[in-house]
């Protein structure tokens, strides 16, 4: 049924995967599709914004977010039955995570959500837009 799933995650933020990361898995050994694990550096917003940063910043912070997402996989995916492939997309989280789905063509898109508290209501937003935005299943997996 399913031969491509994403998985959004936040590699500063536990709570993104620690629910998602299991059902995923799950998926994909059932399904025996390829996991696609997906990080967003999220852009600066207003072009005023990024003058305040070094040239190379960018840069620099894509290549550490490259070298996180390695360490990822290394640790919480490093079973050799999985096919899993990481990607790394830059701009609005919500959009890139679409887009992602889009490119990569998968069929679902697996992602966490909270129990609403304070700093949740920075990330809810984007979950709410992706369910609302894909074009592909989208499976909210609820934090406990």
């Amino acid at each position: 049924m399913y031969s491509n799933i994403l998985l959004p995650l936040d590699l500063n933020e536990e709570s993104s995967w620690k629910t998602a990361l299991p059902v995923a898995i799950d998926l994909a050994r059932h399904y025996k599709a390829q996991l696609h694990v997906v990080t967003v550096l999220p852009d600066f917003g207003k072009s005023i914004v990024g003058g305040y940063f070094a040239r190379e910043f960018e840069t620099e912070a894509l290549e550490r977010t490259r070298e996180a997402l390695e360490q990822f996989l290394d640790t919480q995916l490093p079973e050799e039955e999985l096919n899993v492939k990481g990607h790394i997309a830059h701009g609005t989280i919500y959009e890139e995570i679409t887009s992602a789905a889009d490119k990569l063509g998968t069929d679902l898109i697996v992602l966490s959500s909270h129990r609403p508290e304070l700093k949740d209501f920075l990330l809810g937003p984007n979950a709410a837009r992706v369910v609302r935005h894909a074009n592909q299943s989208v499976l909210v997996v609820r934090d406990n």
